[in-house]
Formats: C-alpha cells, sequence, structure tokens
C-alpha cells in the first residue's frame, strides 16, 4: 500500500466510494461530502450538512476548509478553459 503525503494509496482510489468506505472516518466523510455540495452547482450546503460538519470542525478549520474547495474548484476551472493539462503529480 503506497501513500503520498500520508494518504495511503487505497485511500485515494477509495475516494468515489467514501461514503460507504470503511477506510474514512466520519470527520472526513463529511468533509467530503461538503466538497461535492460545494463543487456541484446543482446543490447547496444545507444546514443539516453544516450542522454535521460543525460537529468535527471549528469555525475557523471550516473557513479554510471552504476556501481550499473554491480554490482547487476555481483553479480546475481555469485549468481546463484554458486546456492546461495535468501536471502528473498522481499516478495510480
Amino acid at each position: 500500500m503506497g501513500s503520498r503525503n500520508g494518504i495511503s494509496t487505497e485511500k485515494i482510489e477509495a475516494l468515489a466510494g467514501y461514503a460507504k468506505s470503511p477506510l474514512f472516518t466520519d470527520a472526513e466523510k463529511v468533509a467530503l461530502e461538503y466538497a461535492d455540495a460545494i463543487t456541484d452547482t446543482s446543490r447547496d450546503v444545507d444546514d443539516e450538512l453544516f450542522a454535521r460538519l460543525q460537529r468535527h470542525y471549528d469555525d475557523d478549520t471550516i473557513a479554510e476548509l471552504t476556501m481550499i474547495i473554491a480554490w482547487e474548484n476555481a483553479s480546475s476551472r481555469f485549468n481546463r478553459t484554458f486546456r492546461i493539462p495535468s501536471q502528473g503529480f498522481w499516478k495510480p
């Protein structure tokens, strides 16, 4: 089982099914669900999801998490628009 920055290859490969995966903690699952809700423009972060997020993270951490997700979304859209290819940092 390989690792990238402390994250196992197995965990990265399981991301698509994170909600049902035993590899992720409840805190990680809610953070990933939050990222999905922010990223999917047809969804919203409802009060119930935000309340679950607050059970695991303080306000400063939620603000930082939100900023990182928003930055990655903006970066992804920018790169896609200008046809900037992946830099190959992750190779399964």
